[in-house]
């Protein structure tokens, strides 16, 4: 069937489309509350079909390469919203706007039905009656939790007041003792009404950490000193300096987005109590232009996805945007009650996406990725790249004569290394070629919990690339590829060869590039922090290895049977799982009974 046909023949219902271009590449995934309405929208269907004439550079460009479709009916436009996010974030598709940023801030709480009530973190709600919430917060939320009790007398710990026992806090004077002592409850809450108070004012924290500091710093604790000016760095880091006071308890949650050319910036500031008490930002490529709308969207969705946050707040942001109501109805359902997105024309709340507006153009202004925008476009054109390498993930294998075999991914975004993005895996396949599949593999099954990235890097030759492009290939997930080696020196190929170039492999060409060449330095670069990132859990693996070996060493039993169980079952976590039969089936009965008393 014709792309026409298929477009012509489309229900009117709930659903979402997918686009494709001549290489069966997924260009682009919309949802519609009517199929048939939306697709039409996108073409003109006379003389013969081609992109409509209303349509901003950017569709267009995506309608030119779109030669197929598919499309999914669902019951309703709340379901293909959810459905389009899901494909979305699995399958990165070209057109589409995908944001990374699905964490969950945290919350400073109170349970206030506590006979001595003390404060704590959580990342949503907590069922019990009574609670207070404060934030949510970026970041510092630990570091003002640790202020509170190092300045005020509050109960500690959770299992402090079930100890029926003064302890060491008492002693040093940073507890009341209610868990021996009848501390009076008029007594206790001035600690909490200070503890509030720091908490509801950063500023007085600050202060009262500042001073300590200074008082550190003449006492020459310079290390304690140290740690207080972090810590102050981090709390101040949490919010926009603003003196925007509404002198009321009004709270709002504010989102606003701005761009340039390759880059966009979304800028989150939470107002409780009328006070701005966080904020945060993240930076967004830019690989098919800008699509203001669609951001909004996957801002507002991402941010709000996981669960009912524990303060809900009206959501205030700076214009009007296509899917706003479907978007309310979605947060509808997440807050179990009305949604509200409302747009400032004027007042204290304009002011408020006014500032965060000025925020975003100085943190554009700032970002260092554009430093290395020259770098990145020539590399993009050098090996033909579809996006700009902006999230980079980088893999590599490491093992010894066929012992603690692991791969590695290492994580580069955003001009810098992601080391909390990066993963380790204890592999089972033996050659070469066989772990790069299963190290490839694994990460692809986590695609839908680990949206793809813009480019993999693989440590290997044209074979280990083909492998790669296969693997994506049949997971129906497009991403740039690219491989890095050493030339064949002598029909080998070393790392210690000194002589030896390293090579960029594309899936059409190769290029052997001068070792001064910036666009091979940093491909060398990442390759060899994955390198580092293998070799480092290998050691780590065969150190653990070397000790259940020694261990199985002095109950008798060989190094050749322990090699023998482990060609069979890959690791010793395993081993300790099997049954007595099953280790009987590989070495001998007598044996299996000396490592199941082992491991019992």
């Amino acid at each position: 069937m014709t792309l026409e046909q298929t477009i012509k023949q489309l229900p009117s219902s709930a659903g979402i489309y997918q686009y494709f271009d001549k290489d069966g590449h997924l260009l682009y995934v919309g949802k519609a509350k009517n199929l048939s309405n939306r697709v039409k929208s996108y073409f003109n269907f006379t003389p013969k079909l081609k992109a409509n004439s209303n349509l901003s550079t950017r569709t267009t460009k995506m309608i030119e390469q779109t030669i197929s479709m598919s499309y999914i009916v669902v019951n309703s436009e709340h379901d293909a919203l959810i459905l389009e996010n899901s494909l979305i974030k699995q399958l990165n598709p070209k057109y589409n706007i995908l944001l990374r940023d699905d964490k969950t801030y945290p919350y400073i709480y109170i349970d206030n039905s506590l006979a001595y009530p003390r404060f704590d973190i959580t990342r949503k709600i907590i069922k019990s009656p009574n609670i207070t919430y404060y934030g949510p917060y970026s970041v510092g939320a630990r570091d003002i939790l640790d202020s509170i009790y190092e300045t005020c007398k509050l109960v500690q710990k959770k299992a402090c007041l079930k100890s029926k026992k003064l302890c060491l806090y008492y002693q040093i004077d940073k507890c009341l003792g209610p868990c021996e002592l009848k501390v009076p409850h008029a007594r206790y809450n001035i600690e909490l009404d200070l503890a509030q108070e720091l908490i509801r004012n950063k500023r007085t924290l600050i202060n009262k950490l500042t001073e300590k500091m200074s008082f550190y710093a003449q006492e020459m604790r310079f290390e304690e000193a140290g740690e207080l000016r972090d810590r102050i760095e981090r709390i101040n880091r949490s919010e926009i300096k603003s003196d925007i006071d509404f002198a009321s308890d009004e709270n709002y949650d504010i989102f606003v987005l701005h761009n340039s050319d390759n880059r966009a910036v979304v800028v989150r500031i939470f107002m409780r109590n009328g006070k701005i008490i966080s904020s945060s930002h993240d930076f967004i490529q830019l690989n098919e232009g800008y699509d203001e709308d669609e951001l909004y969207q996957r801002v507002l969705l991402d941010f709000y996805a996981k669960e009912k946050p524990p303060i809900i707040a009206p959501i205030l942001v700076m214009k009007n945007f296509e899917g706003l109501e479907i978007i309310e109805e979605h947060l509808s359902t997440i807050f179990e009650k009305k949604a509200l997105i409302k747009v400032p024309i004027r007042g204290d709340k304009k002011h408020l996406i006014d500032l965060a507006i000025l925020n975003a153009k100085e943190l554009l202004k700032r970002d260092k990725t554009n430093d290395l925008s020259k770098l990145f476009a020539e590399i993009k054109e050098l090996l033909s790249l579809q996006r700009t390498p902006n999230r980079v993930e980088v893999f590599d294998n490491s093992h010894m004569s066929g012992v603690a075999t692991v791969g590695a991914m290492i994580v580069y975004e955003n001009s810098q290394f992601d080391k909390k993005s990066y993963r380790t895996y204890h592999l089972e396949a033996k050659d070469e070629y066989a772990q790069m599949r299963e190290t490839l593999t694994r990460r692809v099954e986590s695609f839908s919990k680990n949206s793809p990235p813009d480019l993999w890097i693989i440590d290997g030759g044209t074979t280990l690339l083909k492998l790669a492009s296969d693997i994506l290939e049949s997971s129906g997930v497009f991403i740039d590829v690219i491989a890095i080696s050493k030339e064949k020196i002598d029909a080998k190929s070393h790392r210690a060869k000194g002589k030896a170039y390293d090579i960029l492999h594309t899936k059409d060409e190769s290029f052997k590039l001068s070792p001064n060449d910036k666009r091979l330095q940093w491909a060398q670069n990442l390759r060899d922090e994955a390198h580092r990132s293998a070799i480092t859990f290998h050691k780590k693996t065969k150190l653990k290895l070397d000790k259940e070996s020694k261990l199985l060493n002095l109950q008798g039993i060989s190094q050749a049977k322990i090699i023998k169980l482990l060609n069979h079952i890959g690791t010793f976590e395993a081993l300790k799982e099997l049954t007595l039969e099953e280790i009987a089936s590989i070495l001998s009965t007598k044996d299996a009974k000396i490592i199941k008393n082992i491991y019992k």
